[in-house]
């Protein structure tokens, strides 16, 4: 049937459908049912197609759609027993025991000779057995802790001590549900309005277990509690309670936003208010945070992070970017205003040193969520109206509030930032200030002046203009603040021609001169961490210079000092530091020009870049080591758990740009794994742009293949690996990656049955098969090599077993190949199967007419690893089937065999003692006699 009538034919859709189910392809089936589901017109039809998609559903573990199609297929035909194992499958992955206990009770009322259904059915109920004591014993834990907490006669370590257990139990379903059902949301009220931190934070720890992956009791604690409250607490000044209270705003709106996703049955059903109006509300709380004079710089920093995570869409593929409309409609000016606020000079709410870096990044993810050409006009206009208003307003202060918005918006949507840099005024008012007598005047100016100076429309004008005026400003300033500001702008202009070693700004030895002093800035423990900050910045800049790069590698107390500001907490200088560990380096992209068209150009008289000769490797090299012995990777990894707007996508980029640097060399991977490296790399691997994640990725293959998986990975970090793995077996990825890949999934999929389920899970199986035919003989092994890992398992020795494929003539033919590694694992995989799977040895003569040849080859190798493969396999043909031992013996292989037999002791030979019993069995048969020497 041709491609155009397969997808108009349910029937044959369902058919495609099953075919790739039995084939592991879970993702592919569920499509196929999909799509058949929408072009069947039969109410039996449809049921079919529900049963098998639950089927999908569940093992993809998405439980909440199983039960809901399983549900579908049943309100067709109650006497569907698949439909109803498969509702009581899901119901209880669900929780919803007895539910799932009454339709394992139906079906084997149905069909009571069934084991599996008997089986089910004993073990469901002893896990209600289980739970019901569970909650027995729970409920009396939990009751305990509340009489504790409200016996005010109880001394205060008892009382901290019973809601630190409360935290404890709220972790666990069951003490969760206790805790709710019990008025424990109350009681924890009592403990949040007590204005002491040690019952605050345990009140609140014990909160985000209540409503975590939980909508129906975070909708009903939120309105209990009220956003106002918990806005207020995380308003304090307190800075962990601000974090803990972000945390659980955080876990709500996760919850809510979740809910709004997925269909909700049973139990969540009967509570739910409507999600989406109760989440705008929350934000619109939010969004009156962000100005309240009451609220710390924290509080305020936590609010605009948990905009910056919940309001944009997690992915461009989701057509709905209506929140992120709704909030700049609502809340726009509310974040411009905090942005443009200069706390020594304006009229404004406290802020932290992150503050404007925070409302940069928000500013940012609005603006990329839009989806037309009409979003963005609007969105600029109203920046640029903000800006004009306080701009073209009477006295200096309005001046310098429009200025300093337009700083903030260089650094995040630089496009608007750019246009609102074009307003009348603005430039000139910026150089003007530039030299104000006013120390914070100039200190804004002059920060505006080197966000403006990469921008593409001002960028000549500042170069021509700004180097004179930066100087000037550099040499006469008395405020190191000043001083150090005006040296990044100098540093920014001097790098422009970036790692282009012919492109130079300023005379030969500037760049240095100014690196120095950025040294000198940034080892000078008297200044603020704020100055020292820009003194980073300024290195950012300069270490496109190879010369820059090598004297900071060189400066152990310079390095000490930036990665102890990494770790500092001052948010805004991850960026800085990330840019200039890339550059030291060299782990930015760059790809070498074509030999011939940089001849072509020479000739055309157009400029050719050039590499500085301390950009070589054996340079970079000498860096990365260096930067090991100063203690780079625990600085990447302090970056990388930061819960901050300032930890950008771009940022996390950088990071794991860097580690994938540092681990180049497998003996610096033990290094990494030692310093909490592998445990960091997961998220970068999993969240950011396509590239910080895929180099991510590529550093975890990178230690998965050399490092024990159990050590670097502990406990069940190790099965967060494999996602990101799978992902660079991708035709985007390079030939590099995919090879590291599969090493890696190799050395995983040989520890346990669990992993290699995670490995299918994550639809591996036909990527690797896929690799098996690569043209690439590295990847052509390790793919197989791969595959010899993964058919320990019984769910891949079904692929091998379906009728009608070629997955084991590959594998008698790559057996019979040149190359040695591909030869072992081929065999090796050859070996297992017709060891486990016996019905495969039948059709192992039906896959090549050069099936013998392949084998005895392989018994007559000089590799000792290959005989005895080729003896195991003759050993699993011979057991199989008599007329293959016939086959065998009758061919030279009995000559083979029986030289290997004698070919040293058993108990060391592996190869001589599988030949024996090739023997063994020849005789059993008959179709050898005994010597009679022996």
């Amino acid at each position: 049937m041709s491609e155009n009538g397969t997808e108009k034919d349910p029937a044959a859709l369902r058919e495609e459908g099953n075919c790739l189910f039995k084939d592991g392809d879970f993702q592919g089936a569920l499509s196929c049912y999909t799509k058949a589901l929408k072009l069947s017109d039969t109410q039996s039809e449809c049921a079919v197609l529900h049963r098998n998609r639950a089927a999908c559903y569940l093992k993809l573990e998405d439980y909440s759609k199983a039960e809901s199609d399983a549900s579908k297929a049943l309100d067709s035909d109650p006497g569907d027993v698949k439909a109803r194992f498969r509702r009581s499958q899901a119901l209880q992955k669900l929780g919803r025991l007895d539910q799932a206990f009454k339709d394992i009770q139906r079906c084997a009322q149905l069909e009571p000779k069934n084991m599996t259904f008997q089986e089910s059915l004993r073990q469901l109920g002893a896990q209600i057995q289980d739970k019901v004591q569970q909650l027995s014993s729970t409920d009396a834990r939990v009751q305990q802790m509340f009489s504790l907490l409200l016996d005010s006669s109880a001394q205060e370590s008892d009382r901290h001590k019973a809601a630190q257990n409360l935290v404890v139990l709220s972790r666990e379903d069951a003490g969760a549900e206790q805790i709710f059902r019990n008025d424990g949301v109350r009681l924890l009220q009592r403990l949040m309005d007590s204005g002491k931190e040690e019952m605050i934070l345990p009140a609140l720890r014990t909160l985000v277990g209540l409503c975590s992956g939980h909508q129906s009791r975070s909708m009903a604690i939120v309105n209990e509690l009220g956003m106002e409250r918990l806005c207020a607490v995380m308003g304090s000044g307190g800075e962990q309670v601000s974090l803990a209270a972000c945390h659980l705003l955080q876990v709500m709106f996760e919850a809510l936003m979740e809910g709004m996703k997925k269909d909700v049955r049973g139990k969540e059903e009967a509570m739910l208010l409507e999600p989406s109006r109760e989440l705008r509300s929350m934000l619109r709380h939010l969004l009156d945070v962000l100005t309240a004079p009451a609220v710390s710089g924290s509080g305020r920093d936590s609010a605009i992070n948990l905009l910056v995570k919940h309001v944009p869409r997690k992915s461009q593929r989701d057509p709905d970017n209506s929140l992120t409309l709704w909030v700049i409609d609502q809340g726009l000016k509310t974040v411009l205003e905090v942005g443009g606020t200069v706390p020594e000079a304006t009229q404004g709410p406290p802020l932290s040193d992150s503050t404007h870096m925070s409302c940069s990044v928000l500013l940012s993810k609005l603006y990329d969520d839009l989806k037309s050409d009409g979003e963005r006009e609007n969105f600029s206009s109203l920046c640029e109206e903000y800006v004009r208003s306080h701009f073209e307003s009477s006295g200096l202060v309005g001046k310098l509030r429009a200025i300093q918005t337009v700083s903030v918006l260089l650094q995040g949507p630089s496009e608007v930032g750019n246009q609102a840099l074009g307003l009348s005024g603005i430039m000139e008012s910026i150089i003007l200030l530039c030299g104000s007598d006013t120390e914070i005047h100039q200190q804004v100016a002059v920060e505006a002046l080197i966000h403006a100076a990469g921008k593409a429309k001002r960028a000549s004008f500042i170069t021509a203009n700004g180097v004179a005026l930066l100087k000037d400003i550099y040499k006469k300033s008395k405020s190191d603040k000043i001083r150090v500001r005006a040296l990044v702008g100098l540093c920014k202009l001097g790098s422009a021609g970036g790692t282009d070693f012919s492109m130079k700004q300023f005379a030969e030895g500037s760049t240095l001169k100014l690196a120095k002093q950025c040294r000198k800035w940034l080892c000078n423990e008297a200044l603020p961490p704020s100055s020292r900050r820009w003194a980073i910045e300024g290195l950012a800049y300069l270490t496109f210079d190879a010369d820059v790069k090598e004297e900071l590698a060189e400066d152990g107390q310079a390095l000490q000092a930036m990665f102890q500001l990494a770790k500092s907490e001052d948010k805004t200088v991850l960026f800085a530091v990330g840019s200039t560990l890339v550059n030291c380096t060299n782990s930015y992209d760059s790809e070498k020009p074509d030999p011939q068209m940089v001849e072509l150009a020479k000739y055309a008289k157009q400029h050719v870049p050039e590499e500085h000769p301390k950009d070589a490797k054996p340079f970079v090299e000498k860096r990365l080591s260096k930067l090991l012995e100063a203690g780079v990777v625990s600085a990447l990894v302090c970056m990388g758990k930061q819960e901050s707007p300032a930890l950008t996508d771009a940022c996390k980029e950088c990071i794991a740009r860097v580690f994938l640097a540092v681990v180049e060399k497998p003996e610096d991977r033990g290094t990494v794994v030692a310093q909490g490296g592998g445990k960091a790399l997961i998220p970068l691997a999993t969240e950011g742009t396509d590239a910080g994640k895929t180099k991510a990725a590529q550093t975890l293959a990178k230690i998965t293949i050399t490092s024990n998986p159990e050590i670097a990975f502990p406990g069940e970090r190790i099965y967060e690996v494999v996602r990101p793995l799978v992902s660079l077996l991708g035709l985007d990825c390079t030939a590099l990656q995919n090879f590291e890949a599969l090493m890696a999934l190799t050395n995983l999929a040989g520890i346990s049955e669990r992993l290699r389920q995670k490995i299918m899970k994550e639809g591996a199986v036909s990527k690797i098969e896929g690799y098996m035919f690569e043209d690439h003989e590295m990847i052509r092994v390790a793919a197989t090599e791969c595959m010899c890992n993964l058919v320990l398992s019984p769910d891949v020795q079904e692929r091998f077993v379906a009728e009608d494929n070629d997955r084991l003539k590959l594998l008698v033919l790559y057996s019979g190949e040149d190359d040695e590694r591909l030869r072992k694992a081929a065999s090796g995989t050859l070996a297992m199967l017709t060891s486990v799977q016996p019905s495969l040895c039948a059709r192992v003569p039906r896959t090549t007419s050069h099936w013998l040849e392949i084998l005895q080859a392989l018994l007559l190798s000089e590799s000792r690893e290959l005989q005895h493969r080729a003896a195991v396999i003759a050993m699993n043909l011979m057991q199989a089937e008599r007329g293959l031992a016939e086959q065998l013996i009758e061919s030279e292989v009995l000559e083979i065999l029986s030289v290997m037999a004698k070919g040293g002791a058993a108990e060391h030979n592996p190869a001589c003692r599988a030949a024996k019993q090739c023997l063994d069995i020849a005789l059993e048969y008959g179709l050898i006699k005994p010597n009679p020497a022996e």
